[in-house]
């Protein structure tokens, strides 16, 4: 199949589906590459968590941190809609800082994940990031500012009108009145720099070797496995992979490890232009993509390429 074509009919099929995405899938033994605008920011919701963790991880790998120090955990909001984990809890929790890390990375907790900032803030993590050599992601804030946003003051029924907002708001330069989706003011990266991160965690890098094993097995115990899994995993290949979610933004990133020795970085970050909370097609369309450059990748031999 035509590189040129396969890229022509995704970008169709995205913007009849009302997204906007931004792919990479990268080789991690030969550096070839496939991908639809991967330098492109934007705000990364729940994919934080995974910078997150390597900062954690990176200073308990110095011995500044120990991963059995209980951390007092106040409940969070029982209210509130959708989220998992701690969110829900109506007491306060002591919970070893490692345990922290899984709730935080492998079940996408953000009660667990600002326990965690509050160990290392914010501008703590993207200064970890750069000292690794890591850049394109920067970290600004805390989970409990994500999640903020008029979604959480508006009745279920209407959180559609929450999304039109999103969507009409937005800024020409990827501006927003909403500091969550502003790339200037949010949490913010791009695919690239994504992909990048992950092959810093699977392949030798500055990252400490137990660091990045650890991150790697907390990525290959994600439960949220609803948006690329089904198109990339099988019985003979593994998925680890970090989803992030808020308003009309899907992201997903991962490696998929095959049983032929071959092992793919993916990322994908998409904002969708339709005001609706649930949209199983733009779900089901966003593993169509990734699955599509991961088989292209696979398929050729050339050098690769990003267009």
């Amino acid at each position: 199949m035509n590189v040129t074509m396969t890229i022509r009919e995704v970008r169709e099929a995205l913007h009849d589906a009302g997204l906007r995405g931004s792919f990479l899938v990268r080789d991690l033994h030969t550096g070839e590459e496939i991908g639809i605008d991967p330098e492109r920011q934007f705000p990364i919701a729940s994919l934080v968590k995974v910078p997150l963790a390597v900062a954690v991880l990176e200073r308990i790998a110095r011995r500044e941190l120990d991963p059995a120090t209980p951390i007092e955990v106040a409940p969070g909001r029982a209210d509130s809609q959708g989220p998992t984990g701690m969110s829900k809890f109506r007491y306060p929790a002591r919970i070893a800082l490692d345990d922290l890390l899984y709730l935080s990375t492998s079940i996408s907790d953000g009660v667990a994940a600002d326990a965690l900032f509050a160990l290392i803030p914010p501008a703590e993590v993207t200064a970890e990031l750069r000292n690794l050599g890591i850049e394109g992601i920067t970290v600004r804030h805390r989970i409990v500012d994500l999640t903020d946003t008029p979604a959480e003051r508006l009745h279920r029924g209407e959180a559609h009108l929450a999304h039109s907002l999103a969507i009409r708001a937005a800024t020409a330069g990827h501006g927003h009145p909403m500091p969550q989706l502003d790339v200037t003011r949010a949490n913010a990266g791009s695919a690239r720099a994504f992909v990048d991160l992950l092959q810093a965690l699977w392949t030798p890098s500055p990252i400490h070797p137990a660091a990045a094993a650890r991150v790697r097995e907390l990525l290959g115990d994600n439960v949220l496995r609803h948006r690329l899994a089904p198109d990339l995993s099988s019985d003979l290949s593994r998925w680890s992979s970090k989803t992030g979610t808020l308003l009309n933004l899907r992201h997903e990133v991962g490696v998929v490890e095959h049983a032929d020795g071959q092992v793919l970085a993916v990322a994908a970050l998409t904002e969708s232009r339709v005001p609706a909370v649930f949209q199983p097609s733009a779900e089901a369309l966003v593993g169509r993509v990734a699955r599509t450059f991961r088989d292209q990748l696979r398929r050729q031999d050339t050098a690769g390429r990003s267009l």
